[in-house]
């Protein structure tokens, strides 16, 4: 446990896995190509970039635009909208539940009731109250991972030592100005970590919605070419929507380390 490698020597330890599992993939698909040319499951790569070409460059004639982009930008836009949502709200309960205890025991049995609502469960009630269109997927976003997030940061607030807001109240501080001064410079961080874990479950949740209702998005495509066993196509998207989580999840990151240094210091999480 004390020993710690330096950052040569993360980047290859990190690298090692995948490249045994990239690796095992090529094995496995000869394999099976030898075995049935026809073979769908596992294709070899030169089809996978061949398929990836395809719906990166070429323009869907049906459409008139090229799929993988369109898709992308579709995804990110209900992703994007659903996580500024959650922040928002997350931001408001979070700061009230954790400094205020009559609003901790009023809202929070609520709070703890949705969170154990699975949101898949609700889709179908989504879909017939908001409808087939953007708002209902959105929603799925946000019903899937508020109650966490704001459980999770009214947890933060309510661990601020209470000598600072003893502190804070004996030089004259209000309430609203031990929110906005004390309490939320602490949780900004704590809500950016807290959205960074919560990336995850937001993809599951966007999938989930555009499978089952959508003409466009990453979701959308990957069930509509798995009818075809188009495991070419599939894979390579699922790969793009990885690489699209830890983009956003780095991105996440930095904005917390630029703006947020003091948080990062060794011992502070």
């Amino acid at each position: 446990m004390n020993i710690r490698p330096g950052r040569g020597g993360k980047v290859f330890l990190g690298a090692a896995p995948l490249a045994l599992v990239a690796i095992g993939y090529v094995v496995a698909s000869a394999a099976r190509q030898a075995e049935n040319p026809a073979d769908k499951l596992l294709p070899p790569i030169e089809a996978m970039w061949s398929a990836w070409i395809r719906m990166s460059l070429e323009v869907d004639p049906v459409t008139g635009s090229i799929p993988l982009w369109a898709d992308t930008v579709a995804s990110l836009h209900r992703l994007i909208l659903g996580l500024g949502i959650s922040t928002g709200v997350t931001l408001a309960f979070g700061l009230v539940l954790g400094l205020l205890p009559v609003a901790r025991a009023t809202l929070g049995p609520l709070v703890a009731a949705i969170a154990v609502i699975p949101p898949i469960a609700v889709l179908p009630v989504l879909f017939i109250a908001l409808g087939l269109g953007e708002t209902a997927k959105v929603a799925l976003i946000v019903i899937g991972i508020t109650p966490f997030m704001v459980r999770d940061l009214a947890s933060q607030v309510g661990a601020i030592p209470e000598e600072q807001m003893v502190k804070a109240q004996t030089l004259g501080a209000s309430t609203w100005q031990i929110a906005l001064r004390l309490a939320l410079p602490q949780a900004m961080p704590k809500l950016l970590k807290g959205l960074r874990l919560s990336l995850g479950p937001a993809w599951v949740f966007l999938i989930a919605g555009e499978a089952i209702a959508s003409d466009v998005g990453l979701g959308y495509r990957i069930f509509l070419v798995r009818r075809y066993l188009a495991m070419d196509v599939i894979l390579p998207y699922v790969a793009w929507i990885s690489l699209l989580a830890v983009l956003m999840g780095l991105l996440l990151s930095w904005i917390s380390r630029k703006f947020f240094p003091w948080d990062h210091t060794r011992g502070a999480e």
